[in-house]
């Protein structure tokens, strides 16, 4: 029980069994603003005695104790009276202010959270298993809120103010976070943190999870190794980053890897990558450098394959050049429904490229340069599964044409909201197979056999 369940309930009081009664909300609303009042006065005094430039070189941990103790000492002078919960809690708030991003702390410490999301200073929501939950952790203020957005946005040497409203950032450990703030958000500042693990799921993590089938883990697999180009398509929270990750894990250690992202949430395991991200304009307006600016960069770098975290806009064409000149197993990913919404979708970005072509011509370039689909869903139960992995055929006179290989059939959803599907081959071999034989990857024949269903 964290100190804000603390204070919506009275300690010591009978009640429904449960040894507590609660208090009023408003008297639980002033006790909480009494505690955040208690803790800026402990902080002021505390930053009044340290000399900020020693500490700098201090290891966290050691850090952390030098600041426990420092509170404790703060405390008995002030003659604050708390109890030994309340002093335990308040040195670790304190603990957390300063070395870490205040409140959020314990989320980030909390592996079951893939997704927390701060809807101004008094509301915080987390995702677990595909689920929303709101959380009693709360910010002072808005003064409080926005200096652990600044902490954020400073550490990658991005800036977030009224002139420049939004950011895209990373925490050490990866996560992703985007932050708007008033006057863009009129309920104060908004942020986003997308988790990820400490340790990058694996194909094998996605089969126990039935986020897909052996059979299919087997030929994406083999997809990746024959450097056939991959199109990640789906929708947000979908997987599509992780499932990128876990392919780029398939790329021969002897190739040259070059990843271009916004921010920069890839985790590669390989020995030989050139990781790059882009940079936002300064504060005159000038400075930008986009994907589309480190693409065409990357090409003289003499990369064995590109990895592109999303395509969103003028660099699909620049991405469709490269797979179509000599830069085979290049990978990407892209907002998209289906499969097809997918081609639809790199189509429209050619043409916010002026790439001022017949849509024939357009289409033949996408179905030259991308060899398969792999879309992935967000269930309504909030699971994560690959729905459908289709290989794109070529064209037919102004049609680009696919065939499905595997997919994922819902069938229905139980009484406790589960959604319930199988997996199937659809029977159709793919074209590929030739590419795989010739590069030494064999696939057993039943692999596509459509009888099989996998629940």
């Amino acid at each position: 029980m964290n100190l804000r369940q603390q204070l919506v309930t009275q300690p010591g009081a009978t009640g429904n069994g449960a040894g507590s009664t609660p208090l009023p909300e408003a008297a639980a609303e002033r006790d909480l603003q009494a505690y955040q009042r208690m803790k800026s006065q402990v902080h002021q005094r505390l930053l009044e005695r340290l000399d900020l430039h020693a500490l700098e070189g201090m290891p966290p941990e050691h850090l952390r104790q030098e600041l426990g103790s420092l509170v404790e000492r703060l405390l008995a002078e002030e003659n604050l009276v708390l109890n030994a919960a309340e002093r335990r809690t308040l040195v670790r708030d304190i603990q957390h202010e300063m070395v870490g991003l205040g409140p959020l702390e314990p989320l980030l410490a909390d592996p079951t959270v893939s997704d927390i999301l701060v809807n101004g200073p008094h509301q915080v929501w987390v995702e677990r298993r595909g689920r929303l939950s709101l959380t009693d952790v709360v910010f002072a203020d808005d003064e409080h809120l926005m200096k652990i957005v600044d902490k954020i946005v400073s550490r990658v040497g991005r800036r977030v103010d009224e002139s420049c409203p939004m950011a895209d950032a990373r925490l050490p450990d990866g996560s992703r976070v985007n932050v708007i703030i008033p006057p863009l958000a009129l309920d104060g500042a908004q942020m986003s943190i997308r988790r990820f693990a400490v340790v990058p799921l694996t194909m094998d993590d996605l089969v126990e999870n039935r986020s897909l089938t052996p059979s299919m883990a087997q030929l994406l697999q083999a997809f990746t190794r024959a450097e056939v180009n991959l199109l990640i398509s789906g929708g947000t929270g979908s997987g599509k980053t992780t499932l990128l990750n876990i392919l780029s894990s398939y790329v021969d250690a002897g190739e040259r890897i070059v990843t271009i992202e916004d921010a920069a949430e890839l985790q590669l395991r390989q020995p030989h990558v050139v990781r790059l991200e882009t940079r936002p304009p300064n504060i005159e307006g000038r400075g930008e450098i986009t994907q589309r600016d480190l693409l065409r960069n990357a090409l003289r770098m003499r990369p064995d394959r590109i990895i592109l975290g999303e395509t969103r806009g003028a660099e699909a064409l620049d991405m469709l050049q490269a797979m179509n000149t000599g830069h085979e197993g290049s990978m990407t990913t892209v907002h998209a429904n289906t499969p097809r919404d997918a081609l639809s979708r790199l189509e429209n970005m050619l043409a916010m490229a002026g790439l001022n072509v017949p849509p024939r011509v357009a289409r033949t370039q996408i179905a030259s340069a991308i060899g398969v689909v792999v879309q992935a869903g967000r269930l309504s139960d909030g699971r994560r599964k690959v729905t459908s992995i289709a290989e794109v055929t070529g064209m037919e006179g102004d049609v680009i044409t696919m065939q499905e290989i595997f997919v994922f059939k819902q069938t229905g959803v139980s009484e406790d909201g589960s959604v319930r599907g199988h997996f199937q081959a659809t029977g159709v071999r793919p074209r590929l197979m030739d590419r795989l034989k010739s590069r030494g990857l064999s696939l057993a024949d039943n692999l596509f056999d459509p009888s099989v269903r996998w629940e």
